[in-house]
């Protein structure tokens, strides 16, 4: 017999960027804890509202900060769009940077909130929904109780990875990717037809942080003529300046070439895809005025990458060849955040929510993540595996340069 309490409420909460399938978790969860008798509270936008708790019950209104699920909450629930959560990008151990740094009570007042919320709340579990930021909060939550006085009770948490960016450690795929890849690729598909119809070229990036998956992933659904990545910068001298940095130049020469290669076989139009984590090898020189976070890290979506690139290698088109060609420059990601989802982000999040059940019902687990391998198979992976046990910090999945799926999305390309 397991001497864990049992479960009697549980929380969910979604933290972060919206994405596809966000539902399909809430639902199968939700309704795997209520068929089982225990009763779910859906937490609103993240962590923001947990946050303001001050130990007057009025800043914990349901309605406002949570409400109870209930059966007609869930109908028609796991293929709808958006988060029914809400989200937010609110972060409980933002102040702390080091696992020294849990004992000190400033950087843990975040921390010492939201567990103090969740206790009020007569919540005995938490399920966390979202990205490497989140899992690192979830992870901070686990750990910060593990040092209160042992009568207060304690919050289990496991969490469910997200990410349209599909960068995640621990799991293959991530709901919301393969929603995002369609939404994206068949803007692309647009854009392709656009510059067959008008002998013009166009410069896209697209979401994906720091990581390529996104990119290659729409390059190729997409049917682009070329595609690149950090990754790509990262394995190719030819792309960086001495100090490392992106070369612009270099960057917009490989796209002329493109352009140059594609009318000698009689094509005078064509896609390129940047991945918008190339912003982040930019020197300081090009970033202009982007706007940064509380980390000092670039604001991708700040940062117009695809115009910078597009006036560049048109300027150095006409001048390598004395002619004009129109090349355009195009941001996508923010409208595939909330599409409608993909089938199997439907059958992933369905999985990966009933899998943050079972963690809880039937392995009894603290401090897990639910993932997923094969045909779905269940896997829960403890947080000390995922994280740097020194800087709390996620491990991020870049793309393989080399590997099949790097290939793919270069084979389908112009050869240059």
């Amino acid at each position: 017999m397991s001497s864990t309490p049992s479960i009697q409420r549980v929380a969910i909460l979604f933290s972060g960027g919206p994405a596809p399938g966000a539902n399909a978790v809430v639902a199968s969860a939700a309704s795997a804890f209520r068929r089982a008798g225990i009763e779910v509270l859906a937490i609103q936008h993240g962590y923001s509202n947990l946050l303001h708790y001050d130990g007057d019950p009025s800043s914990l209104r349901e309605g406002v900060a949570y409400r109870v699920i209930e059966d007609r909450d869930l109908w028609g629930l796991r293929n709808a769009r958006g988060v029914v959560l809400g989200t937010a990008r609110a972060h409980p151990g933002r102040e702390i940077e080091r696992a020294d740094q849990l004992d000190d009570p400033r950087r843990t007042a975040g921390l010492d909130r939201v567990c103090a919320a969740l206790r009020a709340l007569g919540v005995d579990a938490l399920i966390s929904i979202g990205g490497d930021g989140t899992l690192r909060s979830a992870n901070l939550l686990h750990a910060y109780q593990q040092q209160l006085p042992s009568e207060l009770p304690r919050v289990r948490v496991v969490h469910v990875p997200k990410t349209i960016d599909n960068d995640y450690d621990g799991i293959d795929f991530t709901f919301g990717f393969f929603t995002a890849v369609d939404t994206m690729g068949k803007e692309l598909l647009n854009l392709r037809a656009d510059a067959l119809a008008t002998r013009g070229y166009f410069v896209v990036t697209t979401m994906g942080r720091k990581a390529g998956w996104l990119a290659y992933g729409v390059a190729i659904a997409g049917e682009a003529h070329m595609v690149v990545g950090v990754e790509d910068v990262q394995s190719d001298a030819a792309l960086q300046r001495s100090d490392g940095a992106l070369d612009l130049d270099a960057l917009a020469d490989r796209v002329v070439e493109l352009m140059c290669t594609r009318e000698q076989r009689g094509k005078e139009y064509g896609v390129v895809v940047l991945a918008e984590g190339l912003t982040s090898l930019l020197p300081d020189d090009a970033l202009g005025g982007a706007s940064r976070d509380a980390y000092g890290h670039v604001a991708f979506s700040t940062h117009d990458l695809a115009r910078l690139v597009a006036a560049r290698a048109a300027g150095r088109y006409q001048k390598r060849t004395g002619r004009d060609r129109k090349v355009s420059g195009v941001q996508l990601g923010y409208e595939s955040r909330c599409a409608e989802p993909h089938a199997f982000d439907v059958l992933l999040g369905t999985q990966l929510g009933f899998g943050a059940y079972r963690a809880l019902m039937e392995q009894d687990l603290d401090a897990h993540m639910v993932s997923v391998a094969g045909q779905l198979e269940l896997r829960f992976i403890p947080f000390g595996e995922l994280l740097d046990p020194a800087t709390l910090t996620t491990r991020m999945r870049f793309i393989d340069p080399g590997s099949d799926y790097h290939r793919l999305g270069k084979e389908l390309g112009t050869r240059v």
